[in-house]
C-alpha cells in the first residue's frame, strides 16, 4: 500500500512508538514518519507507506508552525517538563517588556540546540550522551522565524505561535525568551500544527505530487524507455538544466537528475496507487 497522510501524534508517546501503532492499525508492514516529535510533543505527524516512504526528503515541508507555552523560572535540563529541578517564584512582567521580546524574535536567528536532542556527536546521539552525564559541545545552528506572536501571558505561563525554518528547536527559542527575560525557563506544552502545507485531516489520503517540491519536466521520447529503466538522452527533455525533476507518467511518476548531459534516476516508477 502507497499512502502518504498527516496524523496526530499524542503527547508521552514517542513518535517511533506511536508509529508502530498505526502500522498495526492500517495492517502495514513498511511505513515511515517524517520530522521527529519529542514525546512530550503532540501534533502534525507527516506518515508515509510502502514506496512513499522514499519521498520524504522531496516534500516541501517548511515552514513548520507550532503552539507552545513556556513556563517561566522553571528549569529543566531537556528545556521541558521531563527532568524539572527548579522553579522560582517571580514577579509578573510588564506586558510591554513580553511585547518587546516578541517583537524580536522575527528573521534570522542563531543559537544553540538542546543538549536532549536527536543530533549526532562522533557517531551518538545528543539525548544518550546528555542522560549518561557526558561532556560534549553541539555546534550553532541558524533558523527562519517568519512569524512570532503572543497567546496568552497568565504568569508565569506564556503561550505563544511561531512559524519557523525547517530543523528548528521550539525548546531552545523558549530558553531564548527566558533569557532574555533574566530567567531560566523550559516549556510546559508544545504542539505542531502545520508542516508547510501539511494539516492533520483525520489521516486523509494524499496525492504526493501536490507536496513535492520538484519542478514537472516532459519526457519527449518513447515512455517505455522509463518503464524499462532505460538510459535517458537529456535532448528527449522539455527542459534541460540541471536540477532534479518529477515526470509523470499517467498513474505513476519519476524523479530525475540532470547534470550537465547526464539524466539519472533518483526514483523511478512510483505507483500513485
Amino acid at each position: 500500500m502507497n499512502r502518504l497522510f498527516v496524523t496526530y501524534k499524542p503527547s508521552g508517546v514517542s513518535s517511533n512508538s506511536f508509529l508502530s501503532s498505526i502500522k498495526r492499525r492500517y495492517g502495514v508492514k513498511k511505513a515511515g514518519f517524517s520530522g521527529t516529535l519529542d514525546p512530550f510533543a503532540k501534533g502534525v505527524l507527516i506518515v508515509a507507506f510502502g514506496q512513499f516512504t522514499k519521498l520524504f526528503r522531496f516534500l516541501n515541508k517548511s515552514p513548520k508552525r507550532y503552539r507552545a507555552t513556556l513556563w517561566i523560572g522553571a528549569y529543566s535540563p531537556t528545556l521541558d517538563v521531563e527532568k524539572i529541578e527548579e522553579v522560582l517564584e517571580l514577579k509578573p512582567f510588564v506586558p510591554s517588556t513580553i511585547e518587546l521580546i516578541a517583537n524580536s524574535l522575527n528573521g534570522e536567528i542563531e543559537y544553540l540546540p538542546p543538549k536532549y536532542c536527536a543530533k549526532r556527536v562522533d557517531g551518538k546521539r545528543a539525548y544518550n550522551l546528555a542522560r549518561d552525564g557526558e561532556e560534549f559541545e553541539l555546534k550553532k545552528i541558524e533558523s527562519t522565524i517568519y512569524d512570532f506572536k503572543v497567546i496568552s501571558y497568565m504568569h508565569p505561563f506564556l503561550t505563544f505561535e511561531i512559524s519557523i525554518s525547517e530543523g528548528g528547536y521550539i525548546r531552545s527559542i523558549g530558553e531564548i525568551i527566558s533569557s532574555r527575560l533574566g530567567f531560566k525557563g523550559c516549556l510546559s506544552s508544545l504542539e505542531r500544527l502545520s508542516e508547510g502545507e501539511f494539516i492533520y485531516e483525520n489521516e486523509k489520503a494524499l496525492n504526493p505530487l501536490d507536496f513535492i517540491d520538484l519542478k514537472e519536466n516532459a519526457y519527449l521520447g518513447d515512455y517505455e524507455d522509463i518503464k524499462l529503466g532505460k538510459k535517458l538522452n537529456l535532448e528527449q527533455f522539455e527542459i534541460k538544466e540541471n536540477g532534479l525533476y518529477k515526470i509523470v507518467q499517467s498513474d505513476k511518476f519519476s524523479i530525475v537528475s540532470i547534470d550537465g548531459s547526464s539524466v539519472e534516476y533518483i526514483l523511478n516508477r512510483i505507483s500513485l496507487c
